[in-house]
């Protein structure tokens, strides 16, 4: 088949949760069929292609990423209807090369790789007919809002943020139904967000296909960081992205004090580029780091002795629980954080939702180092079964021939 995919950003190298995912689909289909690349790349970013992505696809173009001002923004958010993830990557240039490219050269498939990208859907139902348009929706939208909205309402100094997102989860809600509709096949990250979805447009065929990893990349080296008295707690991802930046500041101020009480030495590693302005304080506590951009996070998946995942907002699913579960390392995440994995507490990771017993797991784990090593072992077993790219791939495949 021919396959293009529309990306937010240049897959590759694969640093964040969206690049992973679109690397790892188009590095699985590529070897089968023909995979052309339209995508965006950030002003700041180098645009040119590294060679696995190179290799992988057949043709390749970049449109630089467009720039909306804060005033520009609330502008919008007072003028149009339209959420604020409608207006992100809207740019004429991208949507000239888009057209060009589809009256050039026939696609059998054309991938919408998140809600960003759905701008585009006009210009890609005028391809001719018998070109089938999927839609991936990585994280349900209105979902994400809703609940960042429920969190930030409880806490009177993010009453603003709250109030955006309030009106960009109404936005989102007829938004997203929309874009369901109008397209071909609808991809989910997971049963839950799947069923959110059905919601939104009863009766409306949605394919699961997870989030998954290369766990030939993300393997543990075998040198044995953890000898018993390593009590370093790790966290990753964009921290600049909400969920994330609450995360950490509710782990900070609310777990990590109850934890050094019983284990004074504990340090915690915070990975991850663009950190936010309200995380800038914490680098004055010495138990803490702030990594910013880093080129390889294995290592400190590594040093790790455990993995933290403390998430009170989001949807979908966190690739950053397949990368601990991959590298072997004991997890310890609230039930969102968890959500959309067929988990069980205490068999593949811990599972905690208040301050008082997310620390008491951490405390636990870090005093037992052969209960560790138990869940690190079950999470790569887990991992390897359910959502290596080679399994996953197939499923994708067998939805676009359906």
């Amino acid at each position: 088949m021919r396959i293009l995919f529309l990306t937010p950003q240049l897959p590759y190298p694969p640093q964040k949760g969206t690049a992973l995912r679109n690397w790892g689909l188009i590095q699985g289909l590529a070897g089968r069929h023909e995979v052309s690349l339209l995508s965006f790349v950030e002003s700041d970013k180098d645009a040119s292609i590294a060679p696995p992505l190179d290799r992988a696809c057949e043709r390749i173009a970049t449109v630089p990423q467009p720039t909306r001002t804060r005033s520009e923004r609330i502008r919008d958010m007072i003028t149009t209807t339209q959420p604020d993830m409608a207006l992100r990557l809207a740019s004429q240039a991208y949507d000239r090369a888009l057209r060009d490219w589809m009256a050039d050269h026939p696609f059998d498939v054309v991938q919408i790789e998140g809600i960003e990208l759905a701008p585009y859907l006009d210009t890609v139902r005028a391809a001719p007919q018998g070109t089938l348009i999927v839609f991936d929706d990585h994280n349900c939208e209105y979902v994400l809002q809703e609940r960042t909205f429920l969190t930030d309402l409880y806490s009177p100094t993010r009453w603003s943020g709250a109030a955006y997102s309030f009106v960009q989860w109404r936005r989102l809600r007829r938004y997203e139904a929309r874009i369901c509709r109008e397209t071909d096949r609808v991809l989910a990250v997971s049963d839950s967000d799947a069923e959110a979805l059905r919601n939104l447009v009863p009766g409306l065929a949605v394919y699961v296909i997870p989030n998954g990893i290369d766990t030939d990349a993300y393997r543990a080296s075998g040198s044995d960081a953890d000898d018993g008295a390593n009590h370093r707690l790790l966290f990753t991802g964009t921290m600049d992205f909400r969920p994330n930046v609450d995360a950490v500041l509710w782990f900070v101020h609310e777990v990590l004090p109850l934890v050094q009480a019983e284990v004074p030495s504990v340090q915690f590693d915070v990975v991850g580029q663009r950190p936010h302005r309200r995380l800038r304080p914490l680098a004055r506590n010495p138990s803490i780091r702030l990594t910013g951009w880093v080129e390889d996070v294995k290592p400190y998946f590594e040093r790790a002795a455990v993995y933290v995942a403390p998430l009170r907002m989001g949807g979908g699913t966190r690739l950053k629980l397949l990368e601990a579960m991959s590298m072997e390392k004991p997890i310890v995440a609230t039930s969102l954080g968890a959500e959309g994995y067929p988990v069980e507490d205490g068999r593949e990771l811990l599972l905690a939702d208040g301050p008082s017993g997310f620390a008491h797991a951490v405390i636990n784990l870090l005093r037992d180092r052969p209960r560790r090593l138990e869940l690190g072992g079950v999470a790569r077993a887990f991992v390897e079964k359910r959502y290596d790219w080679r399994v996953i791939v197939p499923q994708l495949e067998t939805v676009y021939r359906e």
